[in-house]
């Protein structure tokens, strides 16, 4: 059991960094979860970066049909487009600041593509897709589906130089729009240099940070690009603070642990 004294900040118990590889039709993302020594951060199954990446005209590929059972998502796009398409008849698009939320539950059939529009065009595309398992007894929930648009993500300032979207979760007194199974925040932060954020976290919630910009430090140790973050259990809240000289970006994901097992196809 961890014991931690209220109003401590976490320290950091490890960093994954990403490694980029090819995913559904041979589009870029860069995965620090899982890894081959890392499974899983209970509950976070999978942190996918969609790129960044340019595309010229007619080049950008998608995720064609395939299958989601047993866990939650997120998708969220800061650049280019994306259409959704599954087997409850559940059809979606995604612009730059949008989010789109899916409850894989019983089990559904979706496709992830570029929209026609951007194929056409191409351009640059960026976002992120996390997972996050669910309980067992919500594993037979019907699947659902959101979207999002990017004016109704809740915006805060909770300290100088700092910019936070709630897309999920009640964080810095706002409720972020999307309603999770299992109960889950997402922050997106933008730290100006010299900033430093600080988020309190329920206790015995796992607390994890995605840099995707700039560069940074959690404690004594410094964070970059790529780096995701897993924070120990031994404090009430969580900080970043950005030590460049440039903006620094990153996801702050929060979550009550599940204790499920995991069942994975093989590859």
């Amino acid at each position: 059991m961890s014991v931690h004294s209220p109003g401590a900040t976490r320290s950091l118990a490890r960093v994954i960094p990403a490694a980029a590889t090819l995913e559904g039709g041979g589009f870029l993302v860069h995965r620090p979860l899982p890894t081959r020594s890392v499974e899983q951060v209970d509950p976070f199954l999978l942190l996918d970066e969609m790129g960044p990446l340019e595309h010229a005209p007619g080049e950008a590929q998608g995720a064609p049909d395939h299958p989601h059972q047993g866990f939650e998502l997120i998708t969220y796009l800061l650049a280019g487009e994306m259409e959704h398409l599954d087997s409850h008849g559940n059809h979606g698009a995604l612009r730059p600041g949008d989010a789109q939320y899916m409850l894989g539950g019983a089990g559904l059939v979706h496709s992830e593509m570029p929209s026609e529009a951007f194929l056409r065009s191409g351009g640059r595309r960026h976002g992120f897709q996390i997972w996050v398992n669910l309980s067992r007894t919500d594993k037979a929930l019907a699947p659902r589906y959101k979207d999002v648009r990017a004016a109704d993500i809740p915006v805060a300032h909770p300290a100088d130089g700092v910019t936070a979207r709630v897309i999920a979760g009640d964080v810095f007194g706002l409720q972020g729009p999307v309603h999770t199974a299992t109960p889950w925040s997402y922050v997106h932060v933008t730290l100006a240099p010299g900033a430093r954020v600080e988020q309190a976290v329920p206790a015995g919630w796992t607390a994890t940070a995605y840099v995707f910009d700039g560069a940074g430090r959690i404690g004594s140790r410094e964070v970059r690009r790529g780096d995701y973050a897993v924070f120990a259990a031994d404090g009430a809240t969580i900080a970043l603070e950005n030590t460049g000289e440039q903006v620094l970006e990153a996801l702050l994901l929060c979550a009550r642990p599940v204790n499920e097992p995991m069942v994975r196809y093989p590859e």
